[in-house]
């Protein structure tokens, strides 16, 4: 019997599901790297029939991931992203060519793969998603697939990868330090476990006790390693509502480079991609100068202060953690708040994991008015924990409560005057929330229909 898209997807959030509950630990006889290996083998290895760009950190890993796939595609390569999580839909997961996985595709994969899992013992629901995808990009032939770390890097399900042709730890902070540990130095052990014997690896300016960490398990591996920012000199261009420019200073790529992610941590983004991508050049792919530009120029990469409407401005984003909130804080102070009179009305919502003390501690100084909502998540806080967290940090403004994402919208739209600014922040599941409400497409920015924007593409130098 064929299977349909939604049995498939029935199918698979039926298996164990850490991204909803969280393993009490991060350790092998909990999260193993021998299951997706032997899984992976039952199904004849896909992973190993097509180079891999193997990417994990803390922040940025996303965007860098669809900087790298959004090149590889302008230069004329038949590309596979996987990234997570998904912000609306599951397929957003499982990209070709930065078009969604296919449902009947999908569901074909999950049939095939089935049997093998009900011989193991243990799979998750991680581990039997990142076989589908290795199986996807098979399927489809790609030249090049582009995997993003789900969670840590050791232990990850993604890590059965045995030679990619290169790996990148992007801007490490504190996050998920229940399973990867309270130091920055135990965080950059865990991202470090990509890291292959012989395989280059590039890392984002990291802080000096992580960076040290990365230096030595590089050494240990014999993994050449390039920093960006000490190996390969870049800088912060002029930034707007509309993207950032930056350049490369030395080396082959130098030169100036546009995005239209905003933001100056985005130009750091956008020169961790590129670093990236230059190894990936060196080892064979068929990348210049001209695909290297449009790929920034044109990557779509939805939830990133990504820009909904304008007079007010609706933004979202998906700041997650303490040093995520401060890039937030920096971009909407330099890109949208400059004008006294716009107000910021912040609406946020959080999960009971994440440091919501350090994200109000960059973000409440700069807010007028303070909307909380709860994501659809046992994992969220509620409305109440929210605003006692937001009392105890010191906030004194007007505060109110709307726990669906479409009351806190109507809400806030209802307080807004057209100078003012909008800003839905907090995960990544509000986000998506809200990209739901407004009826925005899965995995299609808003800034791709902006004529201002294409305008500002076409005139790149």
């Amino acid at each position: 019997m064929t299977l349909s898209y939604a049995d498939a997807l029935d199918y698979l959030y039926s298996l164990i599901n850490y991204e909803v509950q969280r393993p009490e630990r991060y350790a092998p006889d909990v999260v193993s790297l021998e299951r997706p290996r032997a899984l992976l083998a039952a199904l004849g290895n896909p992973q190993e029939r097509y180079p891999c760009l193997h990417l994990t950190g803390t922040k940025g890993k996303g965007s860098v991931s669809a900087m790298c796939a959004s090149a590889l595609s302008a230069a004329g390569l038949r590309v596979g992203l996987y990234s997570s999580p998904h912000l609306q839909d599951f397929r957003e997961r499982i990209r070709l060519n930065d078009t969604l996985i296919e449902p009947d595709l999908l569901a074909s994969l999950v049939e095939r793969v089935q049997p093998v899992v009900a011989q193991m013992e243990g799979l998750t629901w991680f581990e039997v998603v990142t076989a589908l995808a290795f199986m996807a990009f098979a399927e489809h032939a790609v030249d090049v697939a582009v995997i993003e770390v789900g969670l840590g890097g050791r232990l990850d399900a993604t890590n059965i990868l045995r030679a990619p042709l290169v790996t990148t730890v992007t801007s490490l902070s504190y996050d998920h330090m229940n399973l990867l540990g309270n130091t920055l130095a135990e965080i950059a052990a865990e991202k470090a476990g990509i890291f292959k014997s012989g395989v280059p690896a590039i890392s984002a300016p990291q802080p000096p006790e992580a960076l040290a960490v990365l230096e030595r398990i590089a050494a240990e591996r014999g993994a050449p390693l390039t920093v960006v920012g000490r190996d390969v000199p870049f800088a912060v261009g002029a930034g707007d509502e509309f993207g950032q420019h930056f350049s490369l200073t030395e080396g082959a790529l130098h030169g100036t480079y546009w995005t239209p992610l905003i933001g100056a941590h985005q130009a750091l983004n956008g020169a961790v991609a590129l670093a990236t991508l230059d190894q990936a050049r060196q080892a064979g792919l068929p990348l210049d100068r001209r695909a290297l530009r449009a790929g920034l120029a044109q990557v779509n990469w939805a939830g990133r202060l990504e820009v909904v409407r304008r007079a007010p401005h609706l933004l979202l984003d998906a700041a997650h953690n303490a040093a995520s909130a401060e890039r937030l804080r920096d971009s909407l102070q330099s890109a949208f708040l400059s004008a006294p009179e716009r107000r910021l009305l912040l609406i946020f919502g959080a999960f009971a994991d994440k440091d919501v003390m350090g994200m109000f501690r960059a973000l409440l100084p700069l807010t007028n008015h303070l909307i909380l909502m709860q994501p659809i998540s046992p994992r969220a806080f509620s409305t109440d924990q929210l605003a006692d967290l937001a009392r105890q940090s010191g906030y004194t403004g007007e505060l109110h409560s709307c726990p669906a994402a479409s009351e806190a919208l109507a809400y806030a739209e209802a307080l807004a005057t057209p100078t003012d600014v909008i800003c839905a922040t907090g995960s990544l599941s509000v986000v998506g929330e809200f990209r739901s409400v407004l009826g925005l497409p899965p995995a299609r920015a808003a800034y791709l229909d902006e004529q201002t924007v294409q305008l500002l593409q076409n005139r790149l130098p």
